[in-house]
């Protein structure tokens, strides 16, 4: 059955994510006809904090019964590198006498999802033993680093077990258009097909 997640209160979205991801079959990655185990978790963003707590909550009840989760905040892991890279103080003292352009520019490509940020997540994924993956943080990182472009990127990094994106906005699929992640419910630009929407999975 097809649950609308925005018609859903957290508790019963606890409840179906929770219920989907424990399963053997989601686990296993059965019945995806050879497609990547990414699974997009829309929600509306004006529930983004009460999501956030649902999110640690989920991965801990999960942890409890024996469903390791791998949490990865794309804005706390941003901040890493910057600071591994030496450059989170200078980023911090030019953010007020530089345009939004220009820190956009630079934080790019600093950030970039090939070259720095999906072999973040890469060293994360050797360094911990899990059967989950969470992407969180979508909306924090917004303009510098899109959804569509982490997940791209991960496709041949991530294959062995499932990843769920938690994504404030809507997972769009249509004939027209095809399928587009529209980020808080506005940007219709970022294409990408092949993930599935997690309410759309029969638990």
């Amino acid at each position: 059955m097809i649950v609308d997640s925005d018609k859903l209160s957290i508790p019963d979205r606890f409840q179906h994510l929770y219920a989907v991801i424990s399963s053997e079959r989601f686990l296993k990655m059965q019945g995806l006809g050879n497609e990547i185990p990414f699974f997009i978790s829309p929600y509306p963003p004006r529930e983004a904090d009460k999501m956030q707590r649902m999110e640690k909550q989920l991965a801990n009840k999960l942890a409890q019964n024996g469903v390791s989760v791998l949490v990865i905040n794309l804005y706390d892991l941003s901040i890493e590198i910057l600071q591994e890279r030496r450059i989170w103080e200078d980023v911090l003292e030019i953010e007020e006498t530089v345009s939004k352009g220009e820190l956009k520019e630079l934080l790019q490509g600093v950030l970039d999802p090939e070259k720095h940020l999906v072999p973040a997540i890469a060293d994360k994924m050797r360094e911990a033993d899990f059967k989950v993956m969470f992407i969180t943080g979508v909306g924090e990182v917004y303009p510098y680093i899109r959804s569509h472009n982490v997940l791209n990127n991960l496709q041949s990094t991530a294959k062995e077990r499932p990843t769920v994106m938690f994504f404030p906005g809507k997972y769009t699929h249509s004939l027209e258009s095809g399928a587009s992640l529209d980020l808080f419910g506005r940007l219709h630009d970022d294409k990408y097909y092949r993930a599935f929407n997690i309410y759309h999975v029969e638990v």
